[in-house]
């Protein structure tokens, strides 16, 4: 395949997840044409990105619960028209990617504040294990194929009470010199600052080690968090969540 060729497709969409693909680190890059691509999906866990010339044909190799993300609006028409009703509409937010705006005094406090009833501490193997055995922190591991990758290639914080993992902040995805924050909060400990603590945690953490946290917003809600956490807000975009028929 002309990765070269495909890449052309996605210039200028400063996603961090199509970086991790097109760079080798992460998902699957599907093209219309292996030799001279028009059209490219590119996937990386639950998310697909299409960039070229609209073709259905790329919908083909989806399976399950997805999100489709269309580069422009000729992508937005043959989504809904393939795909009709299970194809559900909504904005997602992309957010800057801004070295320096980072006040780590700041995020320190965050962390400092953190009750004396939990635990935060950088993910292990066991915590690492911990976030793979419960559906709402599955994301935060779903990405390595196991910890020996994880610990080889990504930095996450969780927060624990009574030894269990309650919170956490780790990569959905790398890229060169970068990640992607998942962050996810058990359902009835959410609402009470854990994910600002886990995120100011991790954003700490890859600055000591020259990684960019990047920051891609699933609703206003993960906006106004990366907002608290010294980020800002680009632009909207649209997004369409795929369901089961």
């Amino acid at each position: 395949m002309s990765i070269e060729k495909a890449a052309m497709l996605f210039h200028g969409w400063n996603e961090a997840m199509i970086w991790s693909c097109l760079q080798g680190h992460m998902g699957n890059l599907i093209t219309n044409n292996s030799v001279n691509p028009t059209s490219a999906m590119i996937e990386v866990g639950d998310i697909c990105f299409f960039a070229g010339n609209p073709d259905s044909v790329l919908f083909q190799s989806i399976i399950g619960f997805k999100l489709l993300v269309p580069k422009d609006k000729s992508w937005e028409t043959i989504i809904e028209s393939y795909y009709g009703k299970r194809a559900k509409k909504f904005l997602r937010y992309a957010i800057k990617k801004e070295p320096n705006v980072f006040d780590q005094e700041k995020l320190i406090e965050y962390i400092n504040a953190l009750d004396h009833c939990y635990e935060i501490k950088l993910f292990n193997e066991e915590i690492f294990q911990m976030a793979q055995r419960e559906e709402w922190s599955a994301d935060l591991c779903s990405q390595f194929k196991d910890y020996a990758d994880y610990e080889k290639r990504a930095i996450g914080a969780g927060i624990l009470h009574e030894g269990r993992l309650v919170s956490g902040a780790s990569p959905y995805a790398v890229y060169n010199g970068g990640i992607e924050i998942e962050i996810d909060t058990k359902p009835e400990y959410r609402q009470k600052g854990l994910a600002t603590v886990c995120g100011a945690k991790l954003i700490v953490e890859c600055l000591k080690k020259g990684i960019y946290p990047s920051w891609d917003a699933h609703d206003l809600r993960s906006v106004s968090l990366a907002e608290k956490l010294d980020y800002h807000m680009d632009h909207p975009y649209v997004t369409y969540e795929l369901t089961d028929e």
